[in-house]
């Protein structure tokens, strides 16, 4: 019978019970303890939900994240958080300070600070590899030391054998673990990789005297193009652990291997795991290629998508695989589980299930996907006949997606077909539009704005919640959210902003909100994902044609802009930003779908101008999470997707200002492409690299304005005056302070207003300087 096995769970639980511990215990509410009890319980249920494996895995399991889990397991914490003996801060407050900034509690629920306290900048935070995860990047330097702290993951194995299971530790490969770090100074960090595999070979010795027969050692990173240095460095870290005494399950995630598919088979590891959704050729080599007396993992159900398996089609596939290979073949998902939500029966419990039968019918979560797993493995050994039933369900679920009325509009596709180039071109090009611009809107130098969203409080999320359960009529909830909309206006009138927003009370999510009023969305009430820390999210899934039945923002925009003689910037998600966080239709290709999205936005924006509204910000947080892996790749992509921007946001007058915003990612080498988007004005996430992002900008000439983030809304700290100065004189030394804007990182739903007015009254202040700063400077030169 093949092994089947998983490559970890998703650790939030079923009802985001770790998302809830995590913030009551960093706002004060519960101790060290209550917080360690919940995720005790958590990995029980999880193993336990599990229990058909023949391998459950074991470290996957994280309060932040695994990859700062790693830092913490080869002793690599950053300086600055080193542990001063005369503070009293716990092992887990210096975990949360490095994923968050200062320490776990410096930040009470009432936002109050102790200013004596010296303030931590968080680590950087990035996406992991091209999903929507992020990751705390690890700190390098030549003086950098590691050694080995492995008292949680030994505690984690223990505490699972003594619950019965057979289990398999899972950790980050030392290779991908330099390879996703980041040097503080000029050195090498590859230099660093024999002090790192010393730990790492200490950790196996320890790992066999738990009793461990398999480890689960990841290198995603051989699914990426590697220079010669980093293939060499991947033989030299397995070529000296493979002395440990315990198995090696090397495994890859996310894409094909490729150019390294020799070097795979060449490492000296008793196993390899693939994906191999989309993958036969590859896998058919390896099964040529592979030495007889290693093992072969097929990562054949998709651990990214939602979408049901068509399991009489794998088994085709997979029958004649396992024939040949017999015990040698096992069997998991593609990756880790971490990127679906938990249990699709979560939707079909109580009264207020919003997934009808038939969509619920397509569909495998989490433990679904491990189901299907189990079917696979029996049918392979006892054969179709054992599983006749279950096989006969599935197909009738895939037919029925496959022939659905819902799925296919001719309308919609008949619209798309009559897309042009002109639909993506302005009239006047950036240095004219400008002119205009400045006419229309009088904003100052240095102008002034937020992201978009405000405190989601608990009162707001109440009046949506009484809204969906039918407590309030829609004229009560109407007129519930525009009080809330005035009150964001008075407080950005109290402090000064240059341009407004109305806050998004009235929004759940930035992608669900839009794609709960177009055609081609379904929505679930449980599907949660991690996307770091505590933070969810919800996707939607695409399963059909999109359209716009109606407008979607207008009416809210108008209210807020009649508040006020400010400009208010109307507020949308892109098209690529609404593919890459939703779970996508896998029927057609995701360029088609981005195109339909593009002509819904569209549809909504020149909705927006017709109402009056100048200022339209599209936002396309997740632009480059969509790049393919292998970058000989990123220009297909980009040229789509770049596209579907343009049609969604140029069919504007030129006096119109189109701004766009992206999250936390690397932008420096995808720069031509983010200013062929020709948006007037870009805001980026800034802080938590100190500006460094805006090193391409020595090189490259970007031609239009920039809003650099100057306050981390992923972290407690507030900004001081001071620091925004400080990193708006960086960023005016690339570009000119008449095309620099300020703003936070991002949107801030997720902080609370007593943190949100200080630090915003801190970055109008810095504003003022920066102005005074520049008339000094001008009247200097004048003078002269």
């Amino acid at each position: 019978m093949p092994t089947i096995h998983n490559l970890g769970f998703p650790r939030i639980g079923k009802k985001r019970e770790l998302k809830f511990a995590l913030e009551d215990y960093w706002q004060a509410k519960s101790s060290e303890d209550d917080l360690q009890i919940l995720g005790q319980q958590l990995r029980q249920t999880h193993w336990q939900a599990q229990h058909q494996l023949d391998f459950v895995p074991v470290g996957d399991f994280s309060f932040y994240d695994h990859v700062l889990d790693t830092s913490l397991l080869v002793g690599n914490i950053p300086q600055r958080f080193v542990q001063d003996k005369d503070i009293d801060q716990t092992p887990l407050d210096q975990y949360f300070a490095i994923a968050r900034g200062r320490s776990s509690h410096a930040c009470s629920c009432t936002g109050e600070h102790d200013m004596d306290e010296e303030t931590l900048s968080a680590s950087e935070m990035t996406k992991w590899f091209d999903t929507n995860y992020h990751y705390i990047v690890p700190e390098f330097s030549k003086d950098t030391q590691f050694s080995l702290h492995a008292e949680h993951l030994l505690a984690q194995i223990y505490e699972a054998k003594e619950y019965g299971h057979s289990i398999k530790p899972v950790i980050l490969g030392p290779v991908s673990y330099l390879w996703l770090g980041k040097e503080k100074d000029e050195s090498d960090k590859l230099a660093l990789l024999d002090g790192l595999l010393a730990v790492y070979g200490e950790l196996l010795l320890h790992l066999g005297e738990a009793g461990i027969e398999w480890l689960q050692i990841d290198e995603p990173i051989l699914v990426t193009e590697l220079t010669p240095e980093w293939q060499h460095a991947l033989r030299v870290a397995y070529y000296q652990l493979q002395h440990g005494p315990i198995k090696l399950l090397l495994t890859t995630y996310f894409g094909e291997l490729q150019e390294n598919l020799q070097l795979v088979c060449d490492l000296p590891v008793n196993g390899l795991h693939i994906n191999a959704i989309d993958n036969e050729a590859e896998i058919s080599k390896l099964i040529d290629w592979l030495p007889a007396h290693k093992i072969l993992s097929l990562g054949v159900i998709n651990g990214r998508n939602i979408w049901k398996t068509d399991l009489n089609k794998l088994l085709d596939y997979l029958e004649p695989i396992y024939e040949r290979l017999q015990e040698r073949l096992w069997l998991a998902p593609s990756c880790s589980l971490l990127h679906v939500p938990v249990d699709l029966a979560s939707e079909q419990e109580g009264s207020g299930h919003i997934l009808d039968e038939e969509v619920l019918s397509w569909l495998a979560f989490a433990i679904q996907k491990l189901a299907e797993l189990d079917v696979l493995a029996k049918a392979l050994t006892q054969g179709r006949d054992t599983c006749k039933q279950v096989l006969r369900d599935n197909q009738q679920a895939i037919d029925s997606r496959h022939h659905s009325q819902r799925v296919n509009d001719p309308l919609v596709k008949k619209r798309v077909n009559t897309i042009n180039d002109d639909w993506g071109k302005r009239h006047l090009p950036y240095q004219q539009r400008v002119l205009l611009q400045k006419k229309r809107f009088h904003l100052p130098l240095y102008p002034t704005t937020t992201i978009g969203s405000f405190p989601q409080t608990k009162h707001i999320r109440s009046i949506r919640k009484q809204y969906r359960q039918g407590e309030l009529t829609h004229t009560e909830y109407q007129q519930a959210m525009n009080q809330e909309i005035a009150l964001s206006v008075q407080e950005q009138e109290a402090l000064g902003l240059d341009v407004f927003v109305h806050g998004e009370a009235e929004r759940n999510d930035m992608v669900e909100y839009f794609g709960e009023q177009l055609n081609g969305y379904v929505f679930t009430r449980f599907a949660w994902v991690q996307s770091y820390g505590s933070r969810c999210v919800k996707p939607p899934i695409i399963y059909g044609d999109i359209s716009r039945p109606k407008a979607m923002t207008t009416e809210w925009i108008q209210y807020a802009q009649s508040l006020t003689d400010k400009p208010m910037k109307g507020m949308l998600t892109g098209p690529v930003t609404m593919l890459n966080w939703s779970f996508v239709r896998d029927d057609q290709p995701r360029s088609q779908t981005c195109l339909q999205l593009a002509l819904a936005i569209r549809d909504e924006v020149l909705d927006l101008e017709s109402a009056g509204v100048g200022i339209i910000q599209i936002d396309e947080a997740a632009l480059r999470e969509g790049l393919p892996l292998r970058k000989k790749q990123w220009q297909s992509y980009l040229d789509w997707a770049i596209d579907a921007f343009r049609i969604s946001a140029n069919g504007v007058q030129d006096d119109t200002q189109i701004h766009t915003h992206m999250c936390y990612s690397e932008f420096n080498d995808i720069i031509a492409a983010i200013a062929h988007m020709d948006a007037d004005v870009i805001t980026i996430e800034t802080s938590r690299s100190d500006m460094e992002l805006l090193d391409v900008f020595d090189d490259y000439q970007y031609p239009n304005e920039i809003g650099p983030g100057v306050y981390d809304i992923h972290s407690p700290n507030i900004p001081t005056v001071e620091s925004i100065v400080a990193l708006m004189q960086k960023a005016s030394e690339r570009i000119p302070p008449q095309r620099l804007w300020i703003n936070p990182d991002c949107g801030l739903k997720t902080r609370h207003w007593d943190e949100v007015k200080p630090a915003l009254n801190n970055m109008i202040k810095a504003s003022q300087v920066l102005r005074t700063m520049m008339c000094q400077h001008f009247s200097g030169q004048f003078s002269k």
